[in-house]
């Protein structure tokens, strides 16, 4: 299920997250060649992405 965007931050590792709409949370890493997400890595790379969805696996799977 596709679900915007409202903020982000980092977890214990220092990875970033994408706050979703929902309540939850995905991953976003840039780290190619399995991942190309460079907006990630700056503040207003992730700032245009807000608003912008994503398919959150835990709404499709149905997990609270």
């Amino acid at each position: 299920m596709k679900q915007r965007i409202i903020d982000f931050h980092r977890d214990e590792h220092g990875d970033w997250v994408a706050d979703l709409e929902c309540g939850h949370g995905q991953h976003v890493r840039h780290d190619p060649p399995w991942s190309e997400r460079p907006w990630v890595v700056t503040p207003q790379g992730r700032e245009r992405m807000l608003g912008e969805t994503l398919a959150c696996k835990k709404c499709d799977e149905e997990l609270p």
